[in-house]
C-alpha cells in the first residue's frame, strides 16, 4: 500500500483519522504547519507543509501510498491551495487520494464553498491520480456552535432539511477506504446520517438532550446579512455563511445515503447520540 499520509492532523476529522490508524498499529505521517499542534501518536512520523507550497507538498509526499487531504480552512486562497498541493501530490506519484469534499458539491452550489470542493474535485479528475471523494453533509458535533448565546439559531434556511452527519462516522469510512482504496477507486461517496431533519426540528433534539432550551428563528436574507455584519468578515465569508442556510433552503442538503452503513458496516449516528454526553 505505502505510506498512509493524513493531511489536517492538528484538526477535528484528521486527527480522529490518525488516532484510529495508530491504534490500528499502522504507520504514518502527518502532515501539518505546526509541529508542536501534531497529535503524539505511536508510529506517526510529522512532516511540515502548506497546502499552497509546492517543493514542500511534494516532500511530504513522497513515497506516500495513500493520503487523505482534508479541505483546507475556509480562505479567499483556498482552492489555489487545493490544486497546488493536488499537482505536488501528482508529481509526487501518490497511488490513491482521498479528498473531504462536500455534499451536492457542483459549480452552481448554492452554498459557495461547495463550488470550490467541486472545483478541486475536477482538478484531481484531471491530474489522473486515482481518488476517492468523500462527500460530507453538515456536521452534526458542530451544531451547538451555530446556536447564539441566548440559545437561538438564526438563518434562512425556511423548512428545508439537512442530513447532518457525525465527524466520528466520516472518520470510520475515511479510514476504511485508506486501508483498502482499491474498493473505492473512482468513486463518490455522500456521507449523511440517518435521516434529514429541518433546523427546528435538530433545536428540538438539542433542547431534549441537552436540557438546554434551543430554538431556531427563520431570518430573511436581509437579516441574515445584516445580523452577521457587525463580524467584519470579508464579504465571501459572510456569502458562505448565509449560503449555509440558503442552501438548506433550497433543498440541496437533504437526503439520506447508506454510504456510511455499506461501508463500516453499522448504522450512522443518530444526532441524539451525537450531542449525548
Amino acid at each position: 500500500m505505502g505510506m498512509i499520509v493524513i493531511t489536517g492532523a492538528t484538526g477535528r476529522l484528521g486527527g480522529r483519522v490518525a488516532r484510529r490508524l495508530s491504534a490500528a498499529g499502522l504507520p504514518q505521517r502527518l502532515v501539518v504547519r505546526d509541529p508542536a499542534r501534531a497529535p503524539r501518536l505511536d508510529g506517526a512520523a510529522v512532516t511540515i507543509a502548506e497546502y499552497g507550497d509546492f517543493a514542500a507538498s511534494r516532500r511530504a509526499l513522497t513515497g506516500a501510498g495513500t493520503v487523505l487531504m482534508v479541505s483546507a480552512a475556509e480562505d479567499a486562497g483556498r482552492l489555489t491551495q487545493h490544486r497546488t498541493f493536488v499537482d505536488a501530490a501528482a508529481d509526487a506519484g501518490v497511488g490513491h487520494l482521498v479528498y473531504i469534499s462536500f455534499y451536492g458539491a457542483a459549480p452552481a452550489s448554492t452554498f459557495t464553498l461547495a463550488r470550490d470542493h467541486w472545483a478541486t474535485e475536477e482538478h484531481i479528475r484531471a491530474t489522473g491520480v486515482p481518488y476517492t471523494f468523500l462527500r460530507d453533509n453538515l456536521y452534526a458535533d458542530f451544531l451547538p456552535m451555530m446556536a447564539g448565546r441566548d440559545g437561538v439559531i438564526r438563518g434562512p434556511a425556511g423548512t428545508g432539511r439537512a442530513s447532518v452527519v457525525a465527524q466520528d462516522d466520516i472518520a470510520d469510512v475515511a479510514t476504511a477506504v485508506l486501508l483498502g482504496p482499491s474498493a473505492h477507486a473512482g468513486l463518490t461517496h455522500d456521507l449523511t446520517g440517518p435521516e434529514a431533519l429541518t433546523l427546528a426540528e435538530m433545536c428540538e433534539i438539542m433542547t431534549e438532550v441537552t436540557g438546554e432550551p434551543v430554538r431556531y428563528h427563520e431570518e430573511t436574507l436581509e437579516e441574515a446579512y445584516a445580523s452577521r455584519s457587525s463580524y467584519g468578515a470579508p464579504g465571501w465569508l459572510v456569502d458562505a455563511w448565509v449560503s449555509t442556510y440558503t442552501a438548506i433552503a433550497a433543498g440541496e442538503m437533504d437526503g439520506v445515503s447508506s454510504a456510511v452503513p455499506d461501508i463500516t458496516g453499522r448504522p450512522a449516528t443518530p444526532l441524539a447520540k451525537v450531542l449525548s454526553p
